[in-house]
């Protein structure tokens, strides 16, 4: 079975740049390179993985893509380009010579307007992903999948992927409205999801695994296994217990699926949404 980690993090810390990566966080205040995810990668079966932009810049797609020419793990990158440049169209035909460049995010869930993805600008840049074959990764807090969901319906061409479950608030425990608003961004079907970042959404030191069930029966029951894939969110997923603990707490849930079903959720999902070689 292919395993591909859909969802990983590449950086050279800078405490300015890299500001949200606060004291409280500090398991993860130091570089991050490919030779520190390669023996993870290895020792949990996995093939590859997509390198996804951690800082907002197109230095950052840059950085990624070098990584990425050195070493043949990394399938897939997810940088970062100004959807609101008047010249985004320029700029993504000239990314489109990079096999390896996937897609784009933005950095969703910081901004102050809540709704910034509706922005004229913003869908201007959107619009212009699929026609050079880009896919997009909604980057949202449970407050916007509703405005998630208006973007989604009037791209329809456009592939998007929700990272994190749009990050629910599991350590409050809390379900609603982020169930509901989850289901109605699911039943647009150029939409995914990424089983990511869960750890982190809980008590870092003291979560348990039947902390995530509600959420992932709810993420199953909402995408289904054909439109999940699986991300580590390393090296974030270190401040919460790393990278095996957070694996875990998936792999014991996916227990009672199929081998089909199991193999699109590890590997197959993410190979056919990014288009991986």
């Amino acid at each position: 079975m292919l395993k591909i980690d859909a969802h990983q993090h590449f950086w050279q810390f800078d405490p300015v740049r890299d500001a949200w990566i606060t004291p409280a966080m500090a398991a993860i205040r130091r570089d991050f390179r490919p030779a520190d995810l390669a023996p993870l990668l290895q020792r949990h079966g996995f093939a590859g993985c997509v390198a996804v932009q951690a800082s907002q810049a197109e230095a950052e797609t840059e950085f990624l893509l070098g990584l990425a020419a050195a070493h043949d793990f990394i399938r897939g990158v997810v940088g970062w380009v100004d959807l609101r440049a008047a010249n985004v169209a320029e700029r993504l035909a000239y990314y489109r010579q990079f096999g390896v460049l996937k897609g784009f995010r933005h950095i969703l869930q910081g901004e102050a307007d809540r709704a910034l993805m509706l922005t004229p600008e913003f869908r201007r840049g959107i619009g212009a992903l699929a026609e050079h074959g880009f896919t997009y990764d909604l980057l949202i807090q449970p407050d916007q999948l509703p405005f998630a969901a208006q973007l989604a319906a009037a791209f329809p061409r456009q592939r998007f992927v929700v990272d994190h479950l749009a990050k629910p608030y599991i350590k409050a425990g809390e379900i609603m409205p982020w169930v509901k608003d989850l289901r109605e961004l699911a039943a647009l079907g150029n939409v995914s999801c990424k089983v990511s970042g869960l750890v982190t959404e809980a008590d870092w030191h003291r979560w348990q695994p039947t902390n995530f069930r509600p959420y992932l029966d709810a993420a199953f029951e909402a995408f289904g296994p054909q439109r999940l894939l699986y991300g580590s969110d390393w090296p974030v997923c270190e401040v919460a217990g790393g990278y095996g603990p957070a694996l875990s707490v998936v792999e014991a849930y996916l227990n009672g699926f199929s081998a089909e079903e199991q193999a699109r959720f590890w590997g197959g999902n993410a190979t056919a949404f990014y288009g991986l070689e």
